[in-house]
């Protein structure tokens, strides 16, 4: 099963390492991983997304919350929360196809933010079965270049992860 956790920490050098070595220690392979400003000066949200049991992705959260500056450890997978990825893809457009790829861009909710002679450049936000079915649907253009962010992701309501 796939979970996404938020782990806060402080902003500083090193904290990314630490938290990404638990991971491959353990033998764990992060799928993704987003990191950011909080509103609080000083503290980072990681947003990590991993597959593994309940059981042993509990185990990952007790020890990430051992390393030096990790403030906060929430499994957002068991709590309802909005969750959103952005992808970036640079596709062949030949005149005569702009159209057509224009409206699959529009189906999904997509922005053309570049076009140059020979290519365009779409960005998409959503769930990942939405970046999947984009990308399926584009492939037929000839895709020439693909980047994701990775999840984030916020918890519903007025429910929020706070450093303490």
């Amino acid at each position: 099963m796939k979970h996404i956790l938020a782990v806060l920490v402080e902003n500083k050098p090193g904290a990314l390492t630490r938290v990404s070595g638990l991971f491959s220690r353990r033998g764990f392979n992060i799928d993704n991983i987003a990191v950011g400003e909080t509103i609080t000066p000083g503290i980072s949200r990681m947003t990590i997304t991993v597959e593994g049991s309940e059981l042993l992705i509990e185990q990952v959260v007790k020890q990430l919350h051992k390393l030096i500056n990790v403030i906060r450890v929430s499994n957002l997978s068991t709590e309802p929360a909005v969750m959103r990825e952005l992808m970036l893809i640079k596709v062949n457009a030949e005149v005569g196809y702009r159209s057509d790829i224009q409206q699959i861009v529009e189906t999904f909710r997509g922005k053309v933010i570049d076009v140059s002679p020979d290519s365009m450049v779409i960005e998409v936000t959503g769930n990942e079965e939405k970046m999947e079915a984009i990308k399926l649907l584009l492939e037929h253009y000839g895709i020439k270049e693909i980047v994701r962010t990775g999840k984030v992701a916020l918890l519903r309501g007025s429910k929020v992860t706070r450093e303490s």
